[in-house]
């Protein structure tokens, strides 16, 4: 019999990546709402820890805007680390999620970049989308222009087909390291665009906070905040055993129970988890709670050399605290914790934890710290 590709069965989860059509986990009140945000040019800033699935949900809503009609553009900051490589970056997005559609002819769709005040180098590259790059050694108000003009195209090239569009920008906390002065520049743009909503995307809460929640910042209440958090396990239950029966497997319900107790409805480490617990399961097999310890240690396996390495890095206070945390969640600072589990003087704690929450392996809310590294803690009580 011929072998077709669409006989394969697959493994239904994904981690690691987006989470894409079926992949995508329930977040339906959110994705909604986030949708209804870009049809009505409402700013928004959102943020989570990593890996929480904040760009899935932007993707997904992104998806059914521009099923609407909107123009959406979408940029990430961490990939932008100089002026020159943001405006790159803009220019390449706006010309192939804005200009292209607008403009059969891709010269005409080119039009706007050739009056930029940084001429820009474009190519075309094998698989005929163009790319964007500007030199180095420009002055500064000369890529500051090219910045500012690249801001507002969005909107002027669809305002003038009478369409709406958005530009998302992700890890948006990068804009600090980029340029002090690039928030100013990008503020002065998009308080005079209403009709174009922007996205904010940020992974590390203190830094977009100091954004968006410092009144002496230019971005300061300038967007409706939302923060995203796991997802609740009477919404995630029906999404696992979905996966399942869709391969012709099935889990029970004990085993799902198990899987989110152990990962507190966290979206990569929930998906990550039952990656290994459908590989574990037979073809027409049911998988059982009995299999989900087994796949915990697939999973620690397979990260092994990641925690390594994350580690490696650590100085000695970091580790201690790690390890502490990976016991139990709780107060460091207190004077009972810290000498539970000997942590030294609190100023040793403090220099500790401000590094492992940049780092983003722990958070902390009004003196309650916990690992959100998914499986750190898991991976750590197995070095005991």
């Amino acid at each position: 019999m011929q072998w077709r590709m669409k006989d394969l069965v697959t493994n239904p989860f994904r981690f690691g990546a987006l989470a894409l059509d079926e992949s995508f986990t329930d977040r339906e009140g959110e994705r909604k709402g986030l949708v209804s945000d870009i049809r009505n040019g409402q700013d928004v800033v959102l943020y989570a820890p990593r890996r929480l699935g904040k760009s899935s949900l932007v993707w997904n809503a992104a998806q059914v805007a521009a099923a609407d009609g909107i123009l959406v553009a979408q940029v990430d900051l961490m990939t932008t680390p100089t002026k020159e490589r943001l405006a790159a970056a803009l220019a390449t997005t706006i010309f192939e999620q804005i200009a292209s559609p607008l403009e059969r002819v891709k010269e005409t769709a080119l039009a706007p970049f050739r009056r930029l005040q940084v001429q820009p180098t474009v190519t075309v590259e094998d698989d005929g989308s163009y790319a964007f790059s500007f030199q180095f050694g420009r002055g500064a108000s000369d890529i500051d222009a090219t910045l500012e003009r690249l801001f507002r195209l969005p909107g002027e090239l669809a305002g003038a087909r009478g369409r709406r569009a958005a530009l998302v920008m992700d890890e948006f906390q990068q804009v600090v390291e980029i340029d002090l002065g690039l928030p100013n520049l990008m503020r002065s743009v998009f308080q005079q665009q209403p009709e174009i909503a922007h996205v904010y995307l940020g992974s590390r809460r203190h830094v977009m906070e100091s954004i968006f929640s410092d009144r002496n910042e230019p971005f300061w209440r300038s967007a409706k905040t939302i923060e995203l958090g796991p997802i609740e396990p009477a919404a995630f239950a029906p999404f696992l055993v979905r996966r399942f029966d869709a391969t012709g497997k099935s889990v029970s319900a004990r085993a799902v129970a198990a899987v989110l107790d152990r990962t507190s409805g966290h979206p990569y480490a929930t998906q990550e988890l039952c990656y290994f617990l459908w590989e574990r399961t037979p073809g027409g097999a049911e998988a059982g709670e009995d299999q989900v310890l087994p796949a915990l240690d697939d999973v620690l396996r397979s990260e092994h050399a990641h925690f390594s390495l994350l580690w490696e890095d650590c100085s000695t206070n970091q580790k201690l605290v790690l390890e502490a945390l990976a016991q139990e969640e709780g107060r460091p600072f207190s004077v009972e914790f810290r000498r539970r589990f000997g942590l030294g003087p609190a100023t040793n704690v403090q220099r500790a934890l401000r590094t492992l929450e940049r780092r983003e392996i722990v958070a902390g809310e009004r003196g309650l710290y916990r690992i959100v590294e998914p499986f750190l803690a898991d991976w750590l009580r197995g070095r005991r």
